[in-house]
């Protein structure tokens, strides 16, 4: 079996990579020639905390937009010659190199890696979109009508937090529970919310013009309950939007334990932008309290909500790690990184070939800290504002 050198490696990877370098280059070419017609994203690039967390970011996600291009194999195809094969061993017979190595079942690492991106930069981002939708959704009343309506859902959200998040996760995610109605029931409740809430934001907006309003109104209900139906009971009549059983109690986790985390944040957002001047206008001029709630107050709320979502992303995507390391997150066929990691810690897999648990656990570490660090400019610029 022939074995590639390091640089050998590094040349093979920079070559499948090549639609993620050629991306990267639009978005630098695009910044350097239209950066102050950007606004945030453009400024996020005056600084190099800010260019390097866009970069990391940008690289993990054209890598899963483009994952079918770069990977040279399906993640759960085998090679049995390439069994536990070192990075860089080469398939005499088909001239095909594994440029980060084979795993105990003979997979291609590196493929395993570009798809398990997709998988993390699908769940992670969509999950923490729809807990922010839900805390803001019970957030806005608590903080702006105060007493019994904020002492209600303050406490709910303060009995979820209290909950020891390992064990709640631990039965949420556990496989018995996909036997009950439970994950169902709660995907039902949770993902009717956005729907919700884009209704509730178009009537308040454009209640002065029926024709727009109900034009909305109309796209909302069909887009929202098509990827209702999709999520919740897999039956989206196109095909096109569908979760697995597995992956619908990990989604509904994430997003129950995540949203009263952003209900708090948003409540104090809330207590505190109501004694503004403009609410006070708003309110002279006899807004209703929703209009002031999704109009005026959240508008002003969303440089700490940005900077929130970045770093809730940022956990959400360890979490999913640490479930699929304790084997409670996707099937043991899944490419995702914490699936991918537990099967190369074991301590013989560790020790003889290291490379199966230390690739999906960098991977992991450099999409958290490109997170971290975006978080870090966003926090910056709204500083600025």
């Amino acid at each position: 079996m022939e074995t590639l050198g390091i640089f050998g490696i590094i040349a093979g990877l920079l070559y499948r990579l090549w639609p993620v370098w050629a991306a990267l280059i639009v978005i630098l070419v695009v910044v350097r020639v239209y950066g102050s017609r950007l606004g945030l994203f453009g400024q996020l690039f005056d600084s190099a905390i800010g260019t390097a967390g866009v970069m990391i970011c940008g690289f993990w996600v054209f890598t899963a937009i483009f994952a079918n291009i770069i990977a040279p194999l399906d993640p759960r195809v085998q090679v049995t010659i390439m069994k536990n094969a070192v990075p860089g061993a080469v398939d005499t017979q088909t001239g095909m190199a594994f440029l980060l190595g084979g795993d105990q079942l003979a997979r291609d690492v590196f493929s395993r890696v570009v798809y398990g991106a997709r998988i993390v930069l699908t769940i992670a981002p969509a999950a923490t979109l729809i807990a922010l939708l839900v805390g803001s959704s019970l957030g806005l009343p608590a903080g702006f009508f105060g007493r019994r309506i904020d002492s209600v859902l303050s406490f709910l959200a303060n009995l979820v937090l209290a909950f020891p998040v390992i064990l709640l996760f631990y039965l949420l995610v556990t496989p018995g529970i996909m036997e009950t109605a439970i994950p169902y029931a709660m995907a039902g409740i949770l993902f009717i919310i956005p729907i919700i809430f884009f209704c509730v934001l178009f009537v308040t907006r454009y209640s002065a013009r029926p024709a727009l309003m109900w034009t909305y109104l109309a796209l909302t209900v069909v887009i929202g309950f098509w990827i209702y139906s999709g999520l919740v009971f897999n039956a989206d009549p196109l095909g096109i939007i569908s979760i697995e059983p597995n992956e619908l109690n990990i989604f509904v986790a994430v997003v129950f334990a995540s949203s009263p985390g952003v209900f708090r944040i948003v409540r104090g957002l809330v207590m505190d932008i109501i004694t503004r001047d403009y609410v006070a206008a708003a309110q002279t001029r006899g807004e209703s309290p929703w209009y002031i709630m999704l109009w005026e107050i959240l508008p002003n709320a969303r440089g700490p909500l940005i900077v929130d979502v970045c770093l809730r992303i940022g956990y959400t995507t360890i979490l999913l790690g640490t479930l699929g390391f304790f084997g409670l997150g996707m099937g043991p066929e899944s490419p995702d990184w914490g699936t991918a990691i537990k099967d190369g810690s074991k301590v013989a897999q560790l020790r003889l070939f290291p490379w199966q648990g230390v690739v999906p656990a960098i991977a992991l570490m450099s999409l958290v800290l490109g997170l971290n660090l975006l978080a870090d400019a966003l926090r910056e610029e709204s500083l600025k504002d």
